[in-house]
This record gives C-alpha cells, sequence and structure tokens, in this order.
C-alpha cells in the first residue's frame, strides 16, 4: 500500500507517456493523491503508470496484478496488458465485465469514489476538467471514468443516483457505453441508458444486512444451530412489475460442525427471475458456534453417522 502523502519516482516511461497527461515532473514528484485525481479527473496515463511502478515495481507486473484481480472479480472476458487502457491486441474488456469492476470499487472503496465526482483539478498550474460531461448535465450522475482511443471510440462508464419510492435511500444504476463517433455522443448515449434504466426497472431487497435467513443446524457445538444471513444488504435489480417472480434459493453447506466463527460462510444464496440467475452471494454465520464437550461432540459423531 501506498500513503496518501508518498511521492513515488516518475520514471521516463511515466514522463513520456502519451496520450491523456497529468503532467508530472520528475524533479518535483507529486503525491498519491495527486497522483489519483490526476488519473481519474484529469485521466493522466503518465499518472496511471508511476502508480503501477509504485506498487508493483513495473508496469508490466501491475497488469499482472490488475489480471489476478479481475479473475477474483469474477470480469472473465477481461485481460489487461498495460496500467492505461492504450491499445493492445491482448487488452481487452467487455461492458458487462467494466461493470462489475465499477460497481466493486462504488461498494469497496467509497473513500475514493467521491473523485470521480469533481469536475476539474488542478496540478502544476495546469487546469484540465473532467471529461465526464454527463457531471454537468445531470445532477444524479457522481461518476466514473471516461476513455477515448481511436480503435476503441469515445466510452463512457457512467453512474447515477435517484430516489425509488418504497425503497430507503436512494438507488444506484450503472451504465457502460463504448465505441461512440464522439464527446457528446457518449455522453448522450449514458445518459438515455440511464434514463431507461431508472424508468423501466426496479430494485429489490432480498435481504437486509444482518437480516436472519433461517436457522441452520450445527454438529458437535454447544447450540444446535446457527443463525444465517449476509455482511451486507441483498439486492437485485428486476424489469417493473415483475419482482413477484423472484425466487431466493439458499444452498447450506453440509454438515455444519462446530466451531464455526461469526462471520464464516455457510452456504450460498441465488438469486433467480424464470431460472435466470440474478446474483449470487454467501450466506455467513451471523454468531458463532463454540465446540460441544466430549460427550457432546462423541455423541454427535455418532448421529451424524447414523444420519447418513
Amino acid at each position: 500500500r501506498l500513503a496518501a502523502d508518498q511521492r513515488p519516482a516518475v520514471s521516463q516511461a511515466a514522463y513520456k507517456a502519451i496520450g491523456s497527461r497529468m503532467f508530472v515532473d520528475p524533479l518535483k514528484p507529486a503525491t498519491v493523491e495527486e497522483l489519483l485525481n490526476g488519473m481519474i479527473v484529469q485521466s493522466g496515463n503518465d499518472a496511471s503508470i508511476v502508480l503501477a511502478e509504485a506498487l508493483a515495481g513495473s508496469e508490466e507486473a501491475f497488469a499482472q496484478q490488475m489480471n489476478r484481480e479481475a479473475q477474483r472479480l469474477g470480469m472473465r472476458n477481461t485481460q489487461f496488458r498495460n496500467a492505461t487502457g492504450l491499445p493492445d491486441p491482448e487488452h481487452y474488456t467487455t461492458a458487462r465485465d467494466l461493470a462489475a469492476l465499477a460497481a466493486r470499487l462504488i461498494a469497496d472503496h467509497p473513500e475514493y469514489y467521491t473523485l470521480y465526482s469533481k469536475r476539474e483539478y488542478v496540478f502544476n498550474n495546469i487546469r484540465q476538467p473532467n471529461r465526464n460531461r454527463l457531471l454537468a448535465i445531470d445532477p444524479s450522475v457522481d461518476g466514473m471514468k471516461t476513455g477515448h482511443t481511436e480503435a476503441a471510440g469515445y466510452c463512457l462508464l457512467a453512474s447515477a443516483r435517484r430516489k425509488q419510492a418504497g425503497l430507503e435511500g436512494e438507488r444506484r444504476l450503472i451504465s457502460v457505453v463504448l465505441g461512440t463517433s464522439s464527446e457528446s455522443a457518449r455522453a448522450i448515449e449514458s445518459q438515455k441508458l440511464l434514463n431507461f434504466g431508472f424508468q423501466n426497472f426496479d430494485a429489490m431487497r432480498v435481504y437486509a444486512k444482518d437480516q436472519p435467513a433461517g436457522d441452520y443446524q450445527v454438529w458437535k457445538g454447544k447450540s444446535g444451530t446457527i443463525p444465517g444471513g449476509f455482511d451486507s444488504e441483498v439486492v437485485v435489480t428486476v424489469p417493473r412489475g415483475q419482482a413477484d417472480k423472484v425466487k431466493a434459493e439458499i444452498e447450506r453447506v453440509q454438515p455444519l460442525v462446530a466451531p464455526i466463527a461469526q462471520g464464516q460462510r455457510i452456504g450460498t444464496l441465488r438469486v433467480k427471475i424464470d431460472d435466470r440467475l440474478l446474483v449470487e452471494r454467501p450466506l455467513v454465520a451471523l454468531s458463532g458456534v463454540e465446540p460441544a464437550g466430549w460427550f457432546g461432540r462423541t455423541w454427535d459423531g455418532i448421529r451424524m453417522m447414523l444420519s447418513k
């Protein structure tokens, strides 16, 4: 990890980066915080390379780290070859994978997500605007990232929050538009997608955070059952008027044998609509169960053998 006030060295590769830049200075390196702003707000390829080299030693090594993380996040049709997104025959992704990445970034790193809503950033007395035009057009939009190369066209991954009747707080949708012909086209198409999503789909809360989803049998424990639930709320997006078709199925780990720690995975939730999987989440123990004494463990061991 890098500290926010740390000043990573600027290599020649970063200094001579092509494409959009924040204009880092090898003689006066920027802080990590400045580099994050330059990368996110100004689309600085030079900032991306500086951070990649600081974290992994080289841009190539960092791309491999990105690939491992992409696999962990379920981005099955993505492969990275650099930290900038510049064209490479073996560098590719999909709209679905980008949406999945955006959702995890928003959920897992809210402290950084606020950077995506900045309208401009000044570094070394150079003021550059955020190229996401929706930030100025639609007050519900608070991110996320633009991109452009000759090969990929004008791309925009956008996110917006709006109120939904019957749902506490605000509802968030993410849109991905790839391959448009101009900055204005990607903004227009992105807003069309967001408006369509908010008008034609509803968010449905299946389970609240820490809401019990049943009690499950435990063997060899001081308690014979354990409550299962989820470490964050489970929300799915469904076509408007089809909430009654949503079905939640829980497959529990069998057998559950003490000791079991709070937060330990004890099953899997699958939420479907018309047999189409919407979301899959781990079912976790909402409390712990300590092992029983010698007699209890022995008795349950016999019962387990007889139940097979």
